[in-house]
């Protein structure tokens, strides 16, 4: 076990890597030894760690970027600080200091013949915040691939390490419904062949892209990628032919997957990126052929997009859907944004926004897909607007949001 009290002093933030590059061991030894150690703020993104739901003691305040995966449970239960921010925008919070900082804990591959780490399958903020971290913690991970896209970390630049050989973390599996399947093939005709797709994971992103083996020369550049992705390279149709930069390579910040996917990526033609290159305005207003693809929990009748709220709890985040789909409606092809027409037996297309947060501004928004269609908004007004996306809610709310519309 590695004795933190000798690298973490009383007070200090803290930061660690997200999902599949999370370092468990050094996450566990915190919570082992905060008893010791005393209070800190720590900082973290996306974490399958269901000690963090089970076991979070009092000396550790959590603060993210959004409630995703358990963090939703910490969220719920009041222990979890969100902040509202574009992905974007953790690059410049790292260097201000206005996240944690102080010591980082990342997961990184064996070092290379000249001592030379890589940040594997999630370069994503952990890239960024190792250049402004004076302390880094590293556990070396016999089975985290080396990756291209990142420069690497002299071995010499940690300050201790913890050596292990296990298994990455693999994304929680879940088939598409038939309501993801309908809005799956539905967005499959909004891109044409040589787009460069932006989209997260899950099972419709997934589902969206096995709708598009049909299609040819595809591009990608976005934050995460899945195994949908690696299907698509491997039947020849994600080849980036046609991108405007990074031609031929597909690019990422972070791999969340299962096994047979980080085990390929040596193979594959991916370059893991850090938030600043792969969110950065000044690079996505160069990819002219860029379709963004984004869920919401909820959609107003003038196009709105709630990503953060539902019924009173933070279970979302802003993360970079802002981001990609200000570029892709701007100065790319086309923003889309995908939400299930029910959530129970409520409306996810409202009058007004429940949730009271606004992630995505209406004017960048051009098409919003249900089950039940597609609302193109470029173009229309506010009527207009409404009138669409009344047509693609579930037909049971049609009548009551046609009046809401109207009064």
């Amino acid at each position: 076990m590695i004795d933190l009290k000798r690298h973490i002093p009383e007070g200090a933030g803290i930061w660690w890597g997200q999902a599949s590059a999370e370092p468990t061991p050094l996450v566990h030894a915190l919570l082992d030894q905060l008893g010791e150690l005393g209070r800190h703020r720590a900082f973290c993104g996306l974490t399958w760690d269901q000690r963090l739901t089970r076991e979070l003691p009092e000396q550790l305040s959590l603060v993210s970027y959004g409630a995703l995966g358990e963090l939703r449970r910490v969220s719920r239960a009041g222990r979890l600080t969100v902040l509202p921010c574009h992905y974007s925008a953790l690059p410049a919070m790292f260097a201000e200091g206005a996240l944690p900082s102080d010591v980082g804990f990342v997961q990184v591959s064996p070092p290379d013949a000249d001592g030379l780490c890589s940040l594997g399958v999630g370069a994503d903020y952990a890239a960024d915040a190792v250049e402004h971290t004076p302390v880094l913690l590293a556990e070396i991970n016999q089975r985290m691939p080396a990756t291209t896209g990142t420069p690497r970390i002299p071995v010499g630049r940690f300050a201790a390490v913890v050596e292990t050989d296990r298994p990455l973390a693999e994304a929680p599996a879940k088939e598409p419904d038939d309501a993801e399947l309908a809005i799956a093939r539905h967005v499959a005709g909004l891109i044409s062949d040589g787009d460069t797709l932006q989209m997260g994971v899950g099972s419709l992103p997934s589902a969206v892209l096995d709708c598009l083996a049909g299609h040819s020369d595809l591009g990608f550049h976005s934050g995460m990628i899945s195994d949908g992705v690696l299907r698509l390279v491997e039947k020849g149709v994600l080849t980036g032919a046609r991108k405007e930069i990074d031609r031929g390579v597909i690019v990422t910040g972070a791999a969340l997957g299962t096994a047979e996917l980080y085990d390929r990526l040596p193979d594959l033609p991916v370059h893991f990126r850090p938030a600043s290159y792969t969110h950065a305005p000044a690079t996505l207003s160069r990819l002219r052929s860029l379709v963004s693809v984004n869920s919401a929990i909820e959609v107003d009748l003038t196009g709105q997009v709630g990503a953060e709220v539902r019924r009173g709890a933070y279970i979302g985040a802003v993360g970079g859907q802002a981001d990609f789909t200000r570029a892709a409606s701007l100065t790319g092809t086309r923003s889309v944004i995908t939400v299930r027409a029910r959530s129970g037996t409520h409306s996810t297309i409202v009058t007004a926004l429940h949730g009271g947060a606004v992630t995505t501004s209406r004017s960048d928004v051009d098409c919003v897909v249900t089950e039940y269609g597609v609302a193109h908004l470029r173009g229309c007004d506010l009527a207009e607007r409404a009138r669409r996306l009344v047509a693609i809610a579930a037909p049971e709310h049609r009548e009551a949001l046609s009046r809401g519309a109207h009064p």
